[in-house]
């Protein structure tokens, strides 16, 4: 399974997705694969507006290939870096087709008083 990774507070450096977090961003990508472009209904989860959530469909729909559910082999390259108010998220996302793919889900996570809450802003190839 690999070592546990804590919430670190660095502005300095990018570091490993915290394990802690990544059953949630597991959820999100189980979500997207399923269509809820919205992340209606995901616990913790901003949803997102309609023109968001399209143009999500439309990036990975145009990528033309089938978006697969989150590996753990997403953990060795995913990051994040502390942003003095909030975490920088760039999860790389895999595919059927082609395993380790270039899309990757942008995300900001925020420490709330009972844990942290996930905004998804976008997917996409840098």
């Amino acid at each position: 399974m690999g070592r546990s990774v804590s919430v670190l507070k660095d502005e300095e450096h990018e570091h490993p997705v915290p394990t802690e977090w990544r059953p949630k961003f597991t959820e999100i990508v189980a979500a997207l694969k399923a269509e809820n472009f919205s992340l209606h209904g995901i616990e913790n989860v901003a949803e997102l507006d309609d023109d968001t959530a399209a143009g999500i469909a439309r990036n990975i729909s145009d990528y033309n290939c089938t978006l697969a559910a989150l590996p753990h082999e997403s953990w060795d390259t995913s990051v994040c870096q502390w942003q003095l108010k909030y975490w920088e998220v760039l999860v790389d996302l895999f595919t059927d087709e082609e395993g380790r793919s270039d899309l990757v889900l942008h995300a900001e996570v925020f420490e709330t008083d009972g844990g942290f809450a996930f905004n998804v802003h976008f997917v996409y190839v840098p």
